[in-house]
């Protein structure tokens, strides 16, 4: 049988690193870098270690955080306590339209906290918020939380 010296081999899906891949390989060494390097403080390594073990999503943000300086600690407070209030605003809005309201609210939140995949659940429950409230797109989003949270 004769072999055509033209016809290149293919390689196995499994070995191709994806742009994914070296993104993520990419990440993963700067924030070992981070974390061997002890200018930065003990409890900012902590979280980024954490971060790294566990696949946390906020990963690149607390290593672009860290490798500029800044308290890893600190910024993340910073940023739970903006989102923080701007949740309460929103739960206290959908409360005050009543008590039935209140309930959904508090019940949907129990079954995502408790649910399997809630990030999964928490889509489904936005996306049935988008078709009650109109054929609404993501960019919508921010003017509606500037105008419903408006002081």
């Amino acid at each position: 049988m004769a072999s055509h010296s033209s016809a290149s081999t293919r390689e196995p899906h499994a070995t191709r690193t994806t742009r994914t891949n070296t993104i993520l390989n990419a990440l993963t060494r700067r924030a070992q870098a981070v974390l061997n390097d002890e200018s930065i403080d003990a409890q900012s390594r902590a979280i980024i270690r954490y971060a790294l073990e566990t696949h946390d999503p906020w990963l690149a943000r607390l290593v672009q955080r860290a490798e500029a300086g800044e308290e890893v600690v600190k910024n993340m407070q910073r940023l739970n306590t903006d989102e923080e209030e701007k949740i309460s605003a929103l739960a206290e809005m959908i409360c005050r339209a009543g008590d039935q309201t209140a309930a959904a609210l508090l019940v949907l939140m129990s079954k995502i906290d408790s649910a399997n995949d809630p990030k999964a659940l928490a889509n489904v429950a936005k996306h049935c918020a988008f078709i009650r409230c109109g054929e609404l797109n993501c960019a919508q989003i921010a003017v509606l939380e500037s105008e419903l949270l408006r002081e």
